[in-house]
């Protein structure tokens, strides 16, 4: 089966919309929801083909409870994998400049959250990385380590002089 397009989102649905309905998973790791052509297998053992089209618009990334297929009998559905993370929790405007400053210098993409978020405070998140952590450690910025499935999934950045 080929998969060139996303028919909805499970999490955008009314609730009870999908029930009685067998569900398969695609259970993929943040670095695959941004590939637009792969092959892949359902938690069932079904193979699928992905291979997005941009004819009724721009692609955009695969993303949690992304539904894949649907008929009378059977969903199936992208399940995000948790992505391994720091959480930072500047305490002033300035302390989130500057590490903000310093991990752009890196390259390091990084998700803004507000108090309203799932994380209940304003926060950075980027991808877990020990140089990152020994930053934040030194500087004294407080953060936490986490496993978390990310609302939009990490690239990587390609930089060059």
């Amino acid at each position: 089966m080929i998969i060139d397009h996303v028919i909805a989102n499970r999490h955008d649905l009314r609730d009870g919309e999908l029930a009685g309905l067998h569900e398969e998973q695609v259970l993929l790791p943040s670095a695959e929801l941004v590939k637009k052509i792969q092959r892949v297998t359902t938690d069932h053992g079904r193979e699928l083909g992905i291979r997005l089209s941009d004819a009724a618009g721009p692609v955009r990334d695969l993303r949690d409870g992304d539904i894949l297929f649907r008929d009378d009998k059977t969903v199936i559905v992208v399940t995000a994998l948790a992505t391994d993370v720091l959480v930072i929790a500047a305490r002033s405007i300035r302390e989130m400049g500057v590490v903000a400053h310093n991990l752009g210098n890196r390259h390091m993409q990084a998700q803004f959250f507000d108090a309203d978020s799932e994380y209940a405070a304003e926060v950075m998140v980027v991808q877990y990385d020990h140089t990152i952590e020994d930053y934040l450690i030194h500087v004294g910025v407080p953060y936490s380590r986490q496993e978390r499935v990310v609302p939009v999934p990490f690239r990587h950045a390609e930089h060059t002089h």
